[in-house]
């Protein structure tokens, strides 16, 4: 890999030298013990692939939060502690049976998009092609991993290309100097992220582009819309969450739990019981719920709870009034004197 590196790089020293693993492009783990030593920097990137059948049937047979945790694991440990050294690292390869009857495939995409999120990853998708002129000896064999269909005319599955133009663009990408960090909420089941038209309406999904600009404090595990004094608060089984400014409470605190680490879960006040976000399909508004499939259960599919806070330098979409009140009181004092006024 090293004398081929040094090849690449002796005819064009101007491109990115991308390195594979081994075991079908999975496994980088061998360079924790032996890292490369070549003798140019700044243009070294490594790659790997990744699908649901690697993993055989395990998103059918196992318990869908442990089998998201394990193949996370897995990446990280053969591949994904590259990052940690500051290296680029590039999903060169995943898809998935683009007809959406395959269980396996559809189970697999909602884990890997979260991570796709979460790492801020590059990848490429296989494939465009939606048949072939000869594979494997069948003329016009179909590809049904494709973006095309059969003939090329049309796309197979549109709201899969929609779901995945959420990650078709960075996140983060290089962080600039000057660039303002914060935290977005996104959801792999449809590609979109939380937010919200207005300080009075209910949190809703929609396009990431128009999301939330969030903060979260790891020791309070408290939400904040970011630059603002407003939390994200449970209110309740079934009822869609809120926003407040007394953010000390049990409902207040949303911690990443179960092994995938997507559901975000809170305690309501009442009883202490746990509850995790989840979303009313009929509305998009942003509910909580008896947090589910946690463990062991292979027949119950925890996706509707999956969210993950990633990181972001995107342009975030915060709504103006925010930036008008310089305090709490200051907020309830216009809204409310204003709100009698005009009743009067």
């Amino acid at each position: 890999m090293q004398k081929g590196a040094e090849a690449v790089h002796a005819i064009n020293p101007d491109v990115l030298v991308i390195l594979s693993g081994l075991s079908f492009n999975t496994n980088l783990s061998f360079l924790l013990n032996r890292p490369m030593n070549l003798t140019f920097k700044g243009k070294l990137v490594f790659e790997v692939h990744s699908y649901g059948f690697f993993d055989g049937s395990a998103w059918i047979t196992g318990n869908l939060n442990q089998v998201c945790g394990q193949v996370v694991d897995q990446m990280m440990r053969k591949g994904g502690f590259l990052l940690d050294q500051g290296y680029p690292f590039f999903m060169s390869e995943f898809g998935v049976d683009l007809r959406g009857t395959n269980d396996n495939d559809n189970r697999y995409l909602n884990c890997i998009l979260g991570v796709a999120a979460e790492l801020d990853l590059d990848w490429a998708l296989w494939t465009l092609a939606g048949s072939y002129y000869l594979r494997p000896g069948v003329i016009g064999s179909e590809e049904f991993f494709g973006v095309y269909n059969w003939n090329w005319c049309e796309v197979r599955n549109s709201s899969f290309l929609k779901r995945i133009s959420a990650v078709q663009s960075p996140f983060q990408g290089p962080i600039q100097p000057g660039a303002k960090l914060h935290k977005e909420i996104f959801y792999p089941l449809t590609g979109q992220c939380v937010q919200r038209k207005s300080l009075f309406e209910p949190l809703k999904l929609g396009p990431c582009t128009d999301s939330e600009a969030w903060t979260y404090n790891t020791q309070q595990k408290t939400l904040y819309i970011k630059g603002t004094y407003f939390c994200l608060q449970a209110d309740g089984l079934n009822k869609p969450v809120k926003l407040g400014v007394i953010c000390s409470g049990s409902t207040s605190k949303w911690e990443p739990i179960s092994d995938s680490k997507m559901h975000l879960s809170s305690k309501l006040a009442a009883d202490g019981n746990a509850i995790c976000l989840d979303v009313d399909p009929s509305s998009n508004i942003i509910i909580t719920n008896t947090c589910k499939c946690l463990y062991s259960d292979n027949k119950c599919n925890p996706a509707s709870q999956w969210f993950k806070v990633v990181n972001s330098t995107r342009s975030s979409c915060v709504t103006m009034p925010f930036f008008l009140f310089n305090s709490v009181l200051d907020f309830f004092r216009k809204n409310m004197l204003g709100s009698l006024a005009v009743s009067a």
